[in-house]
């Protein structure tokens, strides 16, 4: 096992090193579109180079998949392999709002085994380790268990009519905040319909089933890392109770959209 103190001591100096950059903090940012409506800014690439350097001094046997770099496919060789994304929810970030996160998972045979979130705006630092729980800010947490799906708290800006009997709550910008969000109950479910990216979610995943919620893809399947097509056609995460009702809710959705 690695040095927990350690790990932690990196991810947090991530999230200084962003929040000193962070415009809603009244600090200047050069930022731009890697692509139309895909934002990237210094910031993600400072902290990305920090914990690509950090990560491998503290485990260099791990392999490494970012968002902010080119992905080797040599790392699907190896049993151990970091997901980071350096700032999940840029757009808040740039945009000086705070619902942003650094996000890091060490992945073991394709399964997350540390999952840590750092959200210093916010004055959150979620932790969990496969088989131990999880934890906000040292303290253990419990995912929500809702069991009637009607009435579901959803982070989102609005809810579609086919919807309507569901709760829209809080939206931040990064869906590893999301997730989180159900790990300690300020929501019930989250779910996207669009091929998403491991590092967006290995850490919030395994944060919100150690703290006892239902972890699937948008078909209800398991979810898998360090693949080599490195993406998964949606995340649901919910109160075990309502999932099953999720899934079937989703599922015309899903397959129209897949």
């Amino acid at each position: 096992m690695i040095d927990r103190d350690r790990l932690q001591a990196i991810v947090r100096e991530a999230g200084r090193i962003a929040h000193a950059r962070w415009p809603g903090a009244g600090h200047a940012l050069r930022s731009w579109d890697k692509s139309p409506d895909n934002p990237v800014s210094e910031a993600d690439l400072e902290v990305d180079r920090f914990l690509k350097r950090e990560l491998h001094r503290l485990l260099p046997s791990a392999a490494w998949l970012s968002e902010e770099t080119a992905d080797d496919k040599v790392r699907t060789a190896s049993g151990l392999i970091w997901l980071v994304d350096p700032v999940d929810g840029t757009r808040d970030f740039v945009r000086g709002r705070a619902g942003w996160a650094i996000s890091v998972a060490l992945v073991s045979a394709g399964r997350p085994l540390i999952g840590m979130l750092a959200a210093p705006a916010r004055g959150e630092e979620w932790l969990a380790v496969a088989g131990q729980g999880a934890t906000l800010n040292g303290l253990p947490i419990r995912a929500s268990q809702r069991t009637e799906f009607a009435g579901a708290r959803v982070p989102t800006h609005s809810l579609p009519r086919e919807d309507s009997d569901l709760v829209a709550v809080d939206q931040p910008n990064s869906i590893a905040l999301r997730i989180a969000m159900v790990a300690d109950d300020r929501a019930d479910l989250v779910a996207t319909l669009r091929w998403g990216y491991e590092w967006d979610i290995a850490a919030a995943t395994l944060i919100a089933r150690e703290a006892g919620a239902e972890v699937t893809d948008a078909f209800g399947q398991p979810l898998a890392y360090n693949k080599h097509d490195p993406r998964d056609f949606g995340v649901l995460v919910c109160s075990p109770a309502i999932h099953a009702a999720a899934v079937e809710r989703l599922a015309e959705r899903a397959k129209a959209l897949r």
